[in-house]
């Protein structure tokens, strides 16, 4: 007797994949009969995730402009944006920031750590932890919904893309899931480990053009504004690789 039809291999399979786990949006992705999907989609998925977040940020710039055009205070725009990334998200990233700050912070052994992580609710680590993420990122809004246009969107789309190339760090070849089952072991290890550092260098060389652009100010405030983008993506980068070579020991 004949087995489940697996789904044929496609390219919009990876793409659609990434919109349907990273957003909010109805992207459908055709599965088998057995509802498996496509062979390769969620490895393609991941190396999308960085061009999904690019529009995520694209949305959220012109939502801070919207919103200082309409003279709302930097702070409280700087919030809604805030709060308008994390619904378009379904909060995934809150969730994950939340449950590792728990995990990381119960000093126990791995086992105990995991347990926590999947418990589902949120300890004072992860409230604290949630708290400074989301000042700091609402009140890096506020600062740089006074630098136009360009800068907004410039900037808004550069964090949003470099923050998910770093998926492609984690799940690298040779790195297993800390645990069977879910998303994490559907992605682990399947990425060449050059395509997020890869991600970084383009996501850098990308932003210097359109920050160089005549803005405002004089010629060194714009070499200053590029310089500043292309630290900023190393600077991050840095962070994922230390954090996600501290939590492989922890887990």
């Amino acid at each position: 007797m004949d087995g489940p039809t697996p789904p044929g291999r496609s390219f919009a399979a990876g793409p659609l994949l990434a919109v349907s786990w990273l957003t909010v949006l109805p992207a459908r992705v055709r599965t088998g009969d057995d509802g498996s999907l496509p062979a390769g989609a969620p490895a393609s998925a991941l190396r999308w995730a960085p061009v999904v977040g690019a529009a995520l940020g694209l949305a959220g710039g012109g939502l801070l402009l919207g919103l200082s055009a309409a003279s709302v205070s930097p702070v409280v725009a700087g919030l809604l944006v805030v709060g308008f990334w994390a619904l378009v998200t379904r909060g995934m990233h809150l969730d994950g920031l939340a449950d590792t700050a728990d995990g990381l912070g119960s000093y126990g052994p791995p086992e105990r750590a995991l347990r926590i992580m999947a418990d589902g609710g949120a300890g004072p680590f992860a409230v604290v932890t949630l708290i400074v993420v989301l000042g700091a990122q609402a009140g890096a809004l506020a600062q740089l919904a006074a630098a136009g246009p360009v800068p907004v969107l410039t900037g808004c789309a550069l964090a949003a893309a470099t923050g998910r190339a770093g998926f492609c760090w984690v799940a690298r070849r040779g790195v297993a899931a800390a645990r069977p089952g879910g998303l994490g072991a559907t992605v682990a290890g399947s990425q060449p480990a050059w395509v997020a550092p890869l991600w970084w260098l383009a996501l850098a060389a990308a932003a210097a053009p359109l920050l160089t652009a005549p803005i405002t100010g004089g010629s060194a405030h714009h070499v200053t504004t590029a310089f500043s983008a292309s630290a900023g993506v190393a600077l991050a980068a840095l962070l994922v690789v230390g954090l996600a070579a501290h939590t492989r020991r922890r887990f």
